[in-house]
């Protein structure tokens, strides 16, 4: 099953949280999820959440 782990505020992040993510070797889904806002789910597999959290965390204070 597929948890969102963050909503990004367009699609740029979006896709730059995507790509750092699988370039870990995660597996990653985008998915809109307000196209007034521009809003965007990135979602990982349930049994990869703790893991990918802790890369995002990463990820996201970088930025």
């Amino acid at each position: 099953m597929w948890t969102v782990i963050y909503i990004a505020p367009t699609a740029k992040i979006a896709e730059r949280i995507k790509q750092r993510l699988t370039e870990e070797g995660f597996l990653v889904q985008v998915r809109a999820i307000n196209m007034t806002k521009n809003q965007f789910e990135i979602l990982v597999p349930e049994g990869e959440l703790e893991e990918v959290q802790e890369v995002l965390n990463t990820i996201l204070h970088r930025s």
